[in-house]
């Protein structure tokens, strides 16, 4: 009853700090960092640094310790106090049947059987359904879904730099593709015909939110030269100083095309998290507070290569890997700081939320809440003034919308020949009258 009565709460605050996370984004790609007093609005060079939105990012991960720790200590210290004259259920000690996970700090449980290897010696780390804690050096698995993580977000922070926040929100609905195509490829998954025909619904609804971007591209503030779209294609290795503009309609095809691309490695993150947690068990919450260790350590390391190698010359300075301005700019300006200290706790509140939704109800009710994410961000951008009405975005959105839910079987087929042969069967044989003696 307390998880039921918990659930409109959760849900309501993995919106909230959901849809903050990206418009706080996008409000701090919008914030002026040099030559603010100049009467010539093109003159104004806004905060671009997606690498450092990045580092923000993994450090509101890492914030998810400090929950397993009050979590620890509630554990250990309060728990036993408050309830140790009422009996196990009240001191919480129900537990549900199928919770595999369960409190993985109990102590170590070991299987017995025929097929068990009794000189392994991973076997007192196992659990019951045959999962291996992940402890010790084997957490080190974790870096692999960090590392994808820092690549798809740091390619999504600078699509962002080109595109309105509902677009790159929308354009982030192509990641059920990818994730539908890998799980089948890796993790040997099969997905149905309809669930086929749901993927090609999502690529049409990206489409034509793109589309609506390149015809109907709002001003975003920024004044994007040549050497931005260079280096946004080809950030790893170049940027290069050129005077002309580019036009509107390529800024924004190419913020969809790098936010597009940025979900391969979102879907790789997940097709390993999803591997990794198959064969090993650790709470969830901690793993998000081990990939954000691993990814915020990682793009540190890479941010301080990149500043030696390409940042502190002449080509690089005030560019993306210009780390040095870039953590100038975060400190010297109050909004840019506010702003980032505030991305942090909400992508941290997301985590949370998010895993709680997962957990109390399920992870298809959690995508399709995470879609829902998408309409109220693009309701906050017009209410701004941040971008316009368009109705080609609205029906690139809806495609997305029925597309997802298709896939995550919230929504029926449009035709019974889509189904699953032995619910086809179901639906299409008539049912055995009832005889009454």
């Amino acid at each position: 009853m307390e998880n039921k009565a918990l659930i409109p709460f959760l849900v309501t605050m993995m919106l909230v700090t959901g849809v903050c996370n990206t418009l706080l984004n996008k409000y701090q790609d919008m914030q002026c960092v040099r030559n603010c007093d100049s009467p010539n609005p093109k003159d104004h060079h806004l905060f671009e640094q997606p690498v450092i939105q990045t580092i923000q990012m993994f450090i509101g991960e890492m914030g998810c310790w400090l929950v397993v720790f009050m979590s620890h200590l509630y554990k250990r210290h309060l728990a036993p106090r408050l309830f140790q004259n009422q009996s196990p259920l009240l001191a919480g000690g129900y537990r549900p049947v199928n919770d595999v996970d369960g409190d993985l700090e109990d102590e170590d449980q070991t299987i017995d059987g025929p097929n068990v290897d009794n000189d392994d010696p991973s076997k007192h780390l196992r659990l019951p359904d045959g999962r291996i804690k992940l402890r010790g050096l084997r957490t080190f698995l974790l870096a692999a879904p960090a590392c994808c993580d820092i690549a798809g977000t740091t390619l999504m922070n600078v699509g962002l730099l080109f595109v309105a926040a509902s677009i790159y929100q929308m354009t982030r609905g192509a990641l059920v593709l990818f994730v539908g195509l890998f799980s089948v490829l890796f993790l040997r998954r099969k997905l149905y015909l309809y669930q086929w025909l749901a993927l090609f619904v999502v690529v049409l609804g990206v489409a034509l939110v793109g589309l609506a971007g390149a015809l109907f591209g709002d001003n975003q503030g920024h004044d994007i030269t040549q050497e931005d779209v260079v280096a946004a294609v080809h950030s790893a290795t170049l940027e290069i100083r050129a005077v002309a503009r580019t036009p509107e309609a390529v800024r924004a095809v190419v913020g969809v095309l790098l936010i597009a691309a940025a979900q391969i490695f979102t879907a790789s993150q997940f097709v390993l998290e999803e591997w990794i947690l198959e064969n090993y068990a650790m709470e969830p919450l901690q793993v998000v507070g081990w990939e954000g260790i691993f990814g915020f350590c990682v793009t540190v390391l890479g941010s301080i290569i990149l500043y030696l190698g390409v940042g502190r010359t002449e080509a690089g300075r005030y560019g993306y890997f210009d780390a040095k301005e870039g953590w100038h700019q975060v400190f010297t300006h109050k909004a840019v700081a506010i702003s980032s200290f505030m991305i942090m706790i909400s992508i941290g509140g997301f985590n949370f939320f998010g895993l709680s939704v997962t957990r109390t109800v399920s992870a298809t009710s959690r995508s399709t809440i995470d879609t829902c994410r998408t309409l109220f961000i693009w309701l906050v951008s017009l209410g701004l003034g941040w971008e316009t009405f368009k109705w080609l975005q609205v029906a690139g959105f809806a495609l997305l919308v029925y597309g997802t839910f298709l896939f995550n079987d919230i929504v029926r087929p449009p035709l019974k020949a889509c189904l699953p042969r032995e619910d086809r069967e179901r639906v299409l044989l008539p049912e055995e009258p009832i005889e009454h003696n």
